[in-house]
């Protein structure tokens, strides 16, 4: 079994290992600041055994001096180890939270859908935060305070073995009473992180709902599972803080026979003429000394509870692996692309069919119009696309080659998607079209839009590309975010589009702009449209009907429309609400 500390080595040890430079400055900081703090007392204790003996003023100016510059000098050694510490520490921590976000955003969509976007920030940011927290004083107040009380135990062997000896025992007693009781607080500050993890979870899909919780009359209970979570926080808090009470009360107990024993050994010790004046003040200043290690230990161990948890659930993060993993690099044709569904099955849960038996397939430049109602496998027929999810049974072919061979990467690359909610950012129409890349020139961009025809929309912008979005896209239309989007596909020329149509009433002018975008879109491209309106079906060659993840209908769209036994052909008649209802 390892240390516990080496847990937490393992964790960080790839990200601070490149800040080596950094770690030999503070280990030389370190080092000044504890010899200065053991050679200080030297000097008052020359400085009073000199009173008692002699009236050398000049002996004890000097001394005087040198205490009062050594003082000085060592505030500023520990304050800049401290700064050192602390910026290696938040360095480090940083990268891991890095890590730790870009690990969790290619977890598989079946992960995401069992843990809230709460729990994950809690994780990333709170359990990542305790990491830094305590590795940014590590050095310093574990490692620096171990260094601390050797020296000071040296010294004290040096001055008389017996006292050494006696502060040592005691040293190693109070050490080992603190590690007797250092993991009782870690089972309860686990649940306690993760009660708290419950908590911000629950927060955030609240928050995101107020509207409907609002309108809905619902406030009386959300309230009401706020206040049972905060009850789950609070049993778990209070019994962490039983067990820490304990620690302290074992340090208290320990550092109150530690000065009692310094009192009598050194009222000893002079009383017998072996040690002076001097060497009293001497062990009892050390032994002061020896209260701040031993004190700073107990606080460390107190924290090694919190992060011994925060640590303990950042690994089982890391631990979890995705299932859709990178082929092994088949390359995507170019151009637009076949797509070929060959007996699908899937399934989000066992015994629970989504999808049946999917066959069909599309050749390059085909336009497929999808219709179904709520809930008969269309978003997930396009999610199996996007290799989001792999088949429960069968396979999927894009430009000839089988999906999993290919490198998710460049998969997604050559398929978009356009949905009815648009996801914006709170930054620049550029930075929200090119997705943060600033490698893409505006002249690219300039190029794309007025492919679009949107460069009339640009223009009407206050400041064009530079305008900043609210979060959440607040500022613009729903129209304007799918012009966006839009932008987004063309800037990736992918082979395969799968247009969510919006199914909400927009402005004549933005849908005007719209419907020429999409026309535009789909020009040398393969397609498929999942449908809410008639109107959008003259676009498409095939039509395929769903039904409880089985494809009821699929053709060539006008024999279908031509066919009065048709399914499709009713739909024409009595209206595309009808497949909706």
């Amino acid at each position: 079994m390892k240390l516990p500390f080496l847990q937490h080595w393992n964790l960080l040890s790839p990200y601070i290992r490149p800040q080596r430079a950094r770690f030999i400055l503070l280990a030389v900081l370190l080092l000044s600041s504890i010899g200065m703090q053991v050679i200080n007392p030297q000097i008052m204790r020359f400085f009073i055994d000199t009173t008692q003996t002699t009236r050398d003023t000049q002996a004890l100016l000097v001394a005087a001096l040198a205490f009062i510059g050594i003082a000085l000098i060592q505030q500023v050694v520990g304050v800049s180890a401290t700064y050192v510490g602390e910026n290696v520490a938040w360095t480090a921590t940083n990268a891991l939270r890095a890590e730790m976000a870009s690990h969790c955003l290619n977890l598989d969509m079946s992960y995401h859908n069992n843990v809230s976007p709460g729990e994950l920030i809690e994780r990333i940011d709170g359990d990542v935060a305790e990491l830094s927290n305590f590795f940014s004083q590590f050095v310093i107040r574990i490692i620096g305070n171990i260094l601390l009380l050797f020296g000071i135990l040296i010294a004290m062997l040096l001055e008389d073995w017996r006292v050494g000896l006696a502060f040592t025992a005691f040293s190693l007693l109070t050490l080992f009473a603190l590690n007797a009781v250092r993991g009782i607080a870690v089972p309860h500050q686990k649940k306690n992180r993760e009660a708290i993890a419950d908590l911000f979870g629950y927060l955030e899909e609240r928050l995101a709902g107020t509207e409907d919780i609002r309108s809905s009359g619902a406030v009386d209970f959300v309230l009401t599972g706020i206040y049972r979570l905060s009850i789950r926080v609070l049993t778990h808090w209070r019994n962490a803080s039983r067990a820490f009470i304990l620690i302290r009360l074992i340090a208290g107990v320990m550092m109150t026979l530690g000065v009692g024993m310094a009192l009598v050994i050194g009222y000893y010790l002079f009383r017998a003429g072996t040690i002076t004046l001097g060497t009293v003040y001497l062990i009892v200043t050390y032994t002061n000394l020896l209260r701040r290690p031993i004190r700073e230990l107990t606080q460390q161990v107190e924290n090694l509870q919190n992060i011994g948890a925060a640590t303990e659930r950042l690994r089982e993060l890391r631990a979890i692996q995705p299932k859709i993993i990178d082929g092994p690099g088949v390359p995507v044709a170019a151009g637009s692309l076949a797509l070929q569904f060959d007996n699908v099955h899937f399934s989000y849960k066992d015994g629970e069919q989504v999808l049946e038996r999917i066959d069909f397939s599309l050749s390059p430049g085909t336009v497929l119009g999808l219709l179904g109602r709520t809930g008969s496998g269309k978003t997930t027929l396009a999610r199996l696309i996007f290799r989001l999810y792999d088949p429960t049974v069968g396979s999927i072919r894009l430009g000839g080659a089988s999906l999993p061979l290919m490198r998710l990467r460049d998969l997604r690359e050559r398929v978009a998607l356009v949905t009815q909610d648009v996801q914006l950012f709170q930054a620049s129409v550029r930075d929200n079209i090119t997705f943060f890349d600033r490698s893409i020139p505006d002249a690219r961009i300039f190029e794309v839009i007025a492919h679009l025809g949107l460069t009339p929309w640009l223009e009407n912008l206050p400041k064009g590309l530079d305008t900043r979005l609210e979060t959440g896209g607040r500022s613009i239309s729903a129209g304007e975010a799918q012009l966006l989007a839009f932008t987004r596909v063309f800037l990736r020329d992918p082979g395969l589009v799968i247009l969510d149509e919006a199914s909400s009433r927009l402005d004549p002018a933005t849908e005007q702009l719209i419907e020429r975008a999409i026309d535009r879109l789909l020009q040398n491209r393969t397609a498929i449209i999942i449908a809410h309106r008639l109107g959008t079906l003259h676009r498409t060659s095939d039509v395929m009907i769903l039904e409880d993840g089985r494809v009821i209908e699929y053709g060539n769209r006008q024999r279908l429309a031509s066919d009065p036994s048709t399914r499709f052909h009713s739909l024409m008649r009595t209206g595309l609400e009808e497949v909706l209802a």
